[in-house]
């Protein structure tokens, strides 16, 4: 029995040898291989073998697309504004023994470098050129960093900018000052309202003494001629001028008697002499 014990034992052993002996890489990994503590080679997908008790697999290392989002921060402004901004870095392990030796630990690393190289950059642009140039942001950050993740065996494929936008406080004031903006905005359109308005009434009252000098020229040449042919149609005869100052004298009289403060009217007995009187005669 004792030799039945030793033989499943052994062949136990050899079973969990060759199983270790036996490595299966699935698609899209790759696993690092150390002999004695040292790194010896990768593995690539598949069927692998190595040195059972001898070689180690201590890291298992993805090649597929890696998405990092890069956390948010404060970021200053070469105007000395405050915005919120965050990004997403897409990056591919190319090497993978370079990932694990190159640095400890390739996310925090490459969020850290992102989030330096983001303030690097936005502290050199204007608010306003901050939050409309995106496209150059992530050029720029693409071109500051590939360089250096890359001797981490890491590609950078692409970096993009989720959200830039001002901080609580610096939105605030910019509200206030749109606000300010829009006010003075509509005092001087009121103004200029107003000023129109005023040059259109001013305009409107000269043309209309315009109108009343010309009508007051028209009206005394009228009476001149009036004058003029009536002195050429009566001549020096005085009935006549009599006669029209009397109609002339009597319409006024009658006009007088209709006004609401005229109370009694009195003819003169004698109207010729009256006309006489009109006439200095």
């Amino acid at each position: 029995m004792e030799g039945l014990y030793v033989v499943l034992a052994l062949v136990a052993l050899v079973v969990i040898t060759i199983a270790k002996g036996v490595r299966i890489v699935p698609q899209g990994s790759k696993h690092i291989v150390q002999r004695l503590g040292k790194y010896y080679r990768t593995l690539t997908p598949g069927m692998n073998v190595v040195i059972p008790y001898i070689d180690q697999v201590p890291y298992k290392v993805t090649t597929k697309d890696i998405v990092l989002d890069i956390p948010s921060q404060e970021v200053i402004t070469q105007d000395n504004a405050t915005i919120i901004a965050n990004a997403v870095a897409y990056i591919n392990i190319v090497s993978p023994e370079k990932a694990v030796y190159g640095v400890e630990d390739y996310e925090i690393a490459i969020q850290n470098l992102v989030q330096t190289a983001l303030r690097s950059i936005v502290g050199e642009m204007s608010l306003d050129a901050a939050l409309s140039s995106r496209d150059l942001i992530k050029a720029k950050l693409k071109e500051g960093i590939s360089d250096d993740i890359a001797d981490w065996g890491i590609n950078l494929k692409t970096v993009e900018i989720q959200d830039i936008n001002p901080s609580a406080t610096m939105q605030k004031a910019m509200e206030e000052q749109a606000a300010a903006e829009r006010q003075r905005r509509a005092t001087v359109t009121r103004a200029e309202g107003e000023k129109q308005a005023a040059i259109l009434e001013a305009d409107g009252r000269l043309e209309a003494s315009k109108r009343d000098a010309k009508a007051q020229v028209v009206l005394a040449d009228a009476s001149r001629e009036a004058i003029e042919r009536v002195t050429q149609a009566i001549g020096d005869k005085e009935m006549p001028v009599m006669y029209l100052l009397g109609e002339r004298y009597i319409g006024a009289l009658s006009e007088l008697s209709q006004s609401d403060n005229a109370k009694n009217v009195i003819f003169p007995a004698d109207l010729p002499q009256a006309v006489k009187g009109l006439l200095n005669r």
